[in-house]
């Protein structure tokens, strides 16, 4: 019962993350120059490529942060596998052609300098690799080590929400350079996330014949 609790309340906060980060979205789509994030990025919104990765980049990992939050529960695996199946190439698919290569693209034209453009490729390429590698190991049919990988994916993808949190909290907390404080950010949305799933992976021995049901 617990487990079974455990599970439907990580989908319910996928979903929860999913409807927030909508609204931070919808405005973009406005197409206007002026709006939050693009007020720092007035310098690069003349670069096409630019352009085309940010709007692709907002919009498909809104999908791919919903669509991750239902490849946990071991009730979808196995009761309802064929949504389980589509839902996990949707999110596969959607990281490896569209999420992260327009991230990566995106990385180059960061705030921050290199440090933050730095961190933010590196995501990009790492973000890429789990959910390949993830993929490859269900493929094999090594379904912990694919569980284990899709963990280290997901923790990437949380990164989106993580990064917003570090936005709004830690200049109550923390007074920095715009610059610095961005760098900062840069490297806290995504590091700390991937140490407590690597925690978490080693901690419970993460196995598919344990996970929450």
């Amino acid at each position: 019962m617990k487990k079974e609790i455990a599970s439907w309340l990580f989908i319910a906060l996928g979903v929860f993350f999913f409807l927030l980060m909508l609204k931070l979205t919808l405005p973009y789509f406005s197409f206007r120059y002026d709006v939050d994030f693009l007020l720092t990025k007035q310098s690069v919104l003349h670069v096409t490529v630019w352009r085309l990765a940010f709007y692709t980049h907002i919009s498909s990992s809104l999908f791919v942060l919903l669509f991750g939050a239902f490849q946990f529960s071991k009730k979808l695996m196995f009761r309802f596998s064929k949504v389980h199946r589509l839902l996990g190439k949707i999110y596969v698919c959607l990281v490896l052609f569209v999420s992260a290569p327009s991230g990566l693209i995106m990385a180059f034209y960061a705030n921050g300098g290199i440090a933050a453009k730095t961190s933010f490729a590196i995501i990009s390429v790492l973000w890429w690799y789990f959910t390949f590698t993830a993929y490859r190991q269900i493929l094999k049919r090594n379904f912990n080590k694919h569980l284990a990988y899709m963990f280290r994916s997901y923790a990437l993808t949380l990164s989106a929400i993580t990064l917003r949190t570090y936005v709004l909290l830690l200049p109550y907390f923390i007074h920095l350079h715009g610059v610095q404080m961005y760098t900062l950010v840069a490297w806290l949305s995504w590091v700390p996330n991937l140490i407590i799933a690597e925690f978490w992976i080693r901690r419970t021995s993460l196995r598919i014949s344990n996970f929450s049901e």
